[in-house]
């Protein structure tokens, strides 16, 4: 039996070596490289840290803390200790949120057409009930997508559309 062994790991060993086709971190290594060579490079982001200007700041930190569970990481304060700014933070993603300083006018609209596509690997429908049950309302869902997802949005203070999902 340990003859049997040996030879079936030499043999699958003898097939590794004489196939022609490079192990796939190799092949995905050369992909990349081939990406970087373009003329223009292409760009290579490490993270996204989007900006939302807020008409309330206080009110909008409220809604992403106690609504949609974000925590404060950062925050920003004025030559006059007025607080100007924050970075929240949720799972691994981060957003920043600042005052609105209303040199365009007060009348000046916010999250018109604008979308934020989420995922997360959260109970969708245990998400829209903790949002709805700290005083969120949801826009759409819980619902099942036709490309295999569930997902739900909500909207916040400012108009921001927010859809959160998870693949099934």
């Amino acid at each position: 039996m340990a003859k049997t062994r040996s030879r079936t790991k030499r043999t699958a060993s003898a097939a590794r070596s004489r196939s022609a086709k490079p192990p796939a971190k190799k092949r995905a290594a050369a992909r990349q490289s081939e990406r970087r060579k373009q003329n223009p490079e292409t760009l290579r982001l490490r993270a996204f840290q989007p900006s939302l200007t807020v008409n309330e700041l206080d009110r909008s930190i409220r809604f992403y803390t106690d609504v949609l569970g974000f925590i404060v990481g950062q925050r920003w304060n004025d030559d006059k200790g007025v607080l100007r700014g924050v970075m929240l933070k949720a799972g691994a993603c981060e957003l920043g949120l600042s005052q609105d300083d209303w040199a365009k006018g007060r009348d000046r609209q916010k999250g018109v057409g604008v979308r934020l596509w989420t995922t997360t690997a959260q109970d969708i429908d245990r998400l829209g009930d903790r949002i709805k049950s700290a005083g969120g309302r949801l826009t759409e869902g819980p619902m099942n997508q036709s490309w295999g997802g569930r997902s739900l949005s909500v909207d916040d203070p400012d108009g921001f559309h927010w859809t959160i999902y998870t693949e099934r």
